[in-house]
Formats: structure tokens, sequence, C-alpha cells
């Protein structure tokens, strides 16, 4: 008899006991299977990741009072400078993205910017603004660089260029 089939009926403890009919009657018809099928186990439920938390959103720096003649001389040179700080995420320059809302700069050479990211639980979100401080501290000119991250008004598509949107393969 083979140990896995179980529908196999069971052989005679002595092949020279004579078995009655009715002993091997019942012995002809096999037992009803055993049930071998396990009880359902449910898979675990996936807890979704928690996005990292968004910088404040609150502005912290007295805003700038622009000095046109300083904005005309830096502000080329500034969005220069902003034009390579690009998302790890996405393959276009945050200024092409629309990200920079606004830079002002005044007489002394103090610039502040204010700027957006994709979401709020953007990966970048503590990485992209100390980029961006760091490349307009670098601009000769300026004395100095506070950025604030907004969230009003909230970053969409339309804040793009035509340059990112066909880059991106969007037009």
């Amino acid at each position: 008899m083979s140990i896995f089939n179980f529908n196999a009926p069971p052989e005679p403890a002595d092949p020279k006991t004579p078995v009655s009919s009715d002993a091997a009657a019942s012995e002809a018809i096999p037992p009803p299977a055993a049930e071998m099928t396990p009880p359902r186990v449910e898979p675990p439920r996936a807890i979704p990741p928690t996005p990292p938390p968004a910088p404040p959103a609150e502005t912290t720096h007295d805003p700038v009072e622009p000095d046109p003649l300083k904005t005309l001389e830096l502000k080329p040179k500034l969005i220069e400078a902003l034009s390579t700080v690009y998302d790890p995420e996405i393959p276009v320059n945050i200024y092409e993205m629309g990200l920079i809302y606004d830079i002002d700069v005044n007489a002394d050479g103090l610039v502040g910017i204010r700027m957006t990211l994709t979401s709020p639980g953007c990966p970048a979100a503590q990485s992209l603004p100390a980029e961006v401080k760091a490349k307009a501290r670098a601009v000769p000119g300026v004395s100095d660089a506070w950025v604030d991250v907004v969230w009003e008004p909230t970053w969409d598509m339309s804040k793009m260029t035509e340059a990112a949107k066909l880059q991106l393969g969007l037009l």
C-alpha cells in the first residue's frame, strides 16, 4: 500500500486469517477520502507607505523690498543658475517646471525666492530648497539668499513652460 494513497482499501492484518463476507464487503468499499483542503488564510493587509512630511508652508522671512535696477541686473543670472537645479524624478529643470514663483532682489543684493514643489509629499522636499538657496548665493552680486516653500497657489502642469512640456512629450 502506498503511504499517500488515501483511496486504497486497507490491507488485512494477517493474510492467513479468513475474512467474513460482511467484513470483505465493507473492505471492498473504500472509506470516503479525508478532507485535505487547508483552512483559508487571509493575506496580510498592505499598509501604504506614509509620505515624508512636507516643509512648513509659512513664510519665515520678511518680504524683500525689490529694487528694480538690482533685479534687472541679477534676475537673468539667477534664472540661469536656478535652471541647473533638477527635480531628481523629472528630467526638466525646476525653473522650466514652473516651481519658482517669485525672485526678488533688493538694493543690497539680498535675494528672496518663493517656490513650490510638485506635491507636498515630494521626496526632494528637503534637498531642493537647500540646493536653490546654494545656487542663488553663488551668483556674483548676491549678498545672501533665502527660499520660502509655499503651497498657494498649488502647482499644476499649466505652470510648465512650453519647452518643459515638449521635453516631457506633453506637446
